[in-house]
């Protein structure tokens, strides 16, 4: 049997081991000899034929759809989350207007599926637990999409480390990790948008691979062809959540040091010329950036021409907004403000009330700055008598009444219990130094020396000269108007003091949507009074652009506010390890749950690979700075770049998180935990197998000057192992993939939900405290 020369021989820098010549380079009588031996060493050794690769990718793919489908009725209630994304599927069957903080292509394809089985939108998915069947639901059907998107993103796995060239043994464990992990299934089971998000970032690492391998024939149909799809599939990915970010910066960072590359004079191919490089920047911007924004957009067209009636996404929306959808009742509810009514003030974010009461500020503040100690003014959450206030004009002898308030004009505020009126002056607030107190003075002194510190102006959001101020759908900013801040409160509660009700202050900067308010009712207006009449309103238009805007500014707020704790939340650092789970669902009676969790073996050991490779690429820079070479160029190179590009996409979609404020849980972690499964397919490869000789030969020649006669290409599988065993590879695939298997075996009934588990086998489970629950 021949052999194969070894890979890992340890070289020297600048030590001969052949005959030299003057540059430094093998001459080509050695290379030419080197180049024979490998050739006959080689012969007679049996390659991998693409069927092997089809025939383990069908068997990938069916096993797949198996794991995903099996037992997909079951449980027939409603599902953790399926509260709200099965919710957002029937207002949109109902063209009911909803708001979510994530964009619309994920939803959209929920209410498309039930569209095509002939679901009205009657069930609103209200409860955890509410049956589907009573209700009659075509559950299944949506829970059918993610699952067919689960089954469908092992395959593309598999495809992504076929069409980079690794081994049949390299493929099958990648795709193996991904296909037998509990928490990949337990997504794609359900009402939920992490099957389509994943497998939108899967496809576009498949598409930009299939871009890449086409470098050689820039501007070909076919290169145009997976750069527009690589767009296309990251368009689809940001459009179903915006961490689908971490896409775009995987793979732009990765064209950017392809377009670096392209800008070397001395690159292999030849140097382009400045319009050539423009041209390849320039297509690059059009397919990853231009075209996957347009795509963006017009999910949200689409969002916008299905919704057109109102819904309980209304009150996130500006009332010019509103007005575009039909049957709005904030719109036909609203009434027009005059002078001496007594009104309620509502925060249009935090929901809070304008609120005063006796109490006063203390002398010092904890940092020891000294207020005011004046009355205290305060954000308060609930409606009560200590939220009316009564609208006075600026002129102190204006007593006319039934005069309607205006755009722009100054009024005072006078606090109904207290019979005081609102105030704000030069003195810092409670939290921030550099807002303004607000407080309340006596009536004597809100007409006499403090006058002009008393007088506010109704500045109506998107308002227009002369427009007449009204409650709920007159959005405004309350302008004190001798130092020009805006009134304004947020959520941290002031101290025991002022009961941890909400700060209110002047906010120097009166741009943000932070500091708009909403009159929520004229408590001093009879319930018959005329002025209450309803009259019927017109639908109005807005440009797309305009809602489109608005729509953006109002979810990325809401998203950065979801701060609060939650029982299952856990920290980035936690989930490589797999520290903790999620519970979905449980059925005391039956003594059955959903535990959201991914098989521990398969977790570690990826996790482990992460680490070893980290310490390959440490150890073999540091060789290269003690002038020791211990790996041929080509193991390098795809060291470098392919295994790279996968442990880039790991670091994109997993570092981010740490910097994020808002409420994360293990399923953020889906997509980086696929390019691990990548990185530990390649990794295993890296240390069980080695490249044919005959591409160092080929690659040696090149840096001697000797044309090579091997035409540019991406090297197959087939190519780079011909002529060695895979017997290492397959061993450790085998092992891994067995201790895999056992693992997504050992926790299945907490995956899919049956069996029923007694508490001794719930135990048994609990490995690093997993908070499982115990049916009685």
């Amino acid at each position: 049997m021949a052999t194969t020369a070894p890979q890992g021989t340890l070289r020297q820098r600048n030590v001969a081991g052949s005959k030299k010549n003057k540059d430094g380079a093998s001459s080509d009588v050695e290379l030419d000899k080197l180049d024979k031996l490998v050739k006959a060493a080689n012969k007679g050794h049996k390659a991998i034929s693409e069927n092997d690769h089809r025939i383990a990718f069908s068997l990938i793919t069916i096993l797949a759809f198996v794991t995903r489908f099996w037992g997909i009725s079951h449980p027939n209630e409603v599902v953790f989350d399926e509260v709200h994304f099965g919710k957002f599927a029937s207002y949109y069957l109902e063209k009911t207007y909803f708001f979510d903080v994530h964009p619309p292509f994920g939803k959209l394809l929920f209410a498309f599926v039930g569209w095509l089985v002939g679901f009205d939108g009657h069930f609103h998915f209200e409860n955890i637990g509410d049956s589907y069947i009573a209700n009659k639901v075509p559950y299944v059907a949506f829970r059918s999409l993610p699952a067919l998107l689960g089954a469908l993103t092992v395959s593309v796995v598999y495809l992504i480390m076929w069409e980079s060239g690794y081994s049949l043994p390299a493929c099958i464990l990648a795709a193996g990790l991904v296909l037998l992990d509990n928490a990949h299934i337990g997504q794609t089971r359900l009402i939920l948008l992490d099957a389509t998000l994943i497998f939108a970032m899967a496809c576009s690492l498949l598409c930009y691979i299939k871009f890449y391998k086409l470098r050689h024939e820039p501007f070909s149909r076919k290169w145009w062809k997976w750069l527009i799809l690589t767009g296309f599939a990251l368009s689809c990915d940001i459009s179903t959540k915006y961490v689908g970010l971490f896409a775009f910066i995987t793979i732009g960072s990765a064209v950017i040091i392809n377009l670096w590359d392209l800008l070397d004079i001395k690159r292999p191919g030849g140097a382009l010329t400045l319009p050539q490089f423009g041209k390849h920047f320039a297509a690059r911007a059009f397919g990853l950036i231009i075209l996957p924004f347009l795509f963006y957009l017009f999910w949200f067209q689409v969002h916008f021409t299905i919704l057109t009636r109102s819904g309980p996404g209304d009150d996130f929306m500006t009332p010019e907004f509103q007005e575009t959808l039909s049957d709005n009742i904030m719109l036909s509810n609203a009434i027009t403000i005059d002078y001496y009514d007594t009104i309620s003030i509502k925060h249009k974010e935090t929901k809070a009330y304008l609120h005063s009461h006796p109490e006063r500020y203390p002398l010092r503040y904890d940092d020891g700055r000294v207020s005011s100690q004046g009355q205290q003014v305060t954000g308060y959450p609930f409606n009560d008598t200590n939220n009316y206030w009564q609208i006075l004009p600026a002129g102190a002898d204006d007593k006319q009444l039934g005069r309607h308030i205006k755009n722009h004009d100054l009024i005072r505020l006078r606090h109904i219990v207290t019979d005081t009126i609102l105030l704000s002056h030069d003195v810092a607030s409670p939290y921030f130094p550099t807002n303004q107190e607000f407080t309340t003075v006596s009536l004597a002194d809100a007409y006499g020396d403090r006058a002009a510190d008393t007088l506010f102006e109704v500045r109506i959001e998107h308002g227009k000269p002369n427009q007449e101020w009204k409650t709920i759908s007159g959005h405004f900013k309350l302008i004190h108007n001798p130092s020009k801040v805006a009134m304004w409160t947020h959520t941290k509660p002031l101290p025991e003091w002022a009961f941890k009700q909400q700060e209110i202050n002047g906010n120097k900067q009166i741009a943000p949507s932070s500091n708009v308010w909403l009159v929520e009712d004229i408590s001093s207006l009879p319930a018959d009074h005329p002025r209450r009449a309803k009259t019927e309103k017109k639908v109005k238009t807005l440009p797309f652009l305009r809602k489109w805007f608005e729509l953006q500014r109002s979810m990325f707020w809401h998203n950065n506010q979801l701060t609060a704790s939650h029982p299952y939340a856990s920290l980035p650092y936690s989930w490589p390890f797999l520290l903790r789970g999620v519970s979905f669902w449980t059925q005391n009676d039956t003594r059955q749950q959903i535990y959201f969790l991914g098989n521990p073996i398969g977790w570690w050991i990826a996790s482990s690979v992460l680490a070893i490779y980290a310490g390959i690429i440490l150890a073999d820079q540091f060789s290269l700075r003690r002038g020791m070479d211990a790996l041929d160029h080509r193991s390098r190179s795809r060291l470098y770049n392919s295994t790279g590009f996968f442990f880039l996409a790991w670091a994109t979609h997993y570092f981010p998180f740490y910097v994020m404020g808002r409420q994360l849980f293990l399923h953020h972690y889906l997509p980086a935990h696929l390019a691990s499964a990548l990185v530990t397919g390649a990794l295993v490869e890296f240390i069980f197998s080695q490249d044919a000789v005959e591409h160092e030969v080929a690659y040696q020649a090149a840096k001697a000057g000797k044309k090579s006669q091997t035409p540019k290409h991406h090297l197959t599988a087939r190519e780079r192992f011909a002529g060695q065993s895979l017997f290492g590879s397959w061993v450790a695939t085998g092992v891994i993939l067995a201790l895999v298997a056992a693992g997504w075996y050992f926790f299945l009934p907490l995956t899919y939900g049956y069996p029923g588990l007694t508490v001794e086998q719930v135990v048994r489970r609990k490995w690093l405290g997993y908070d499982l629950h115990f049916a009685k």
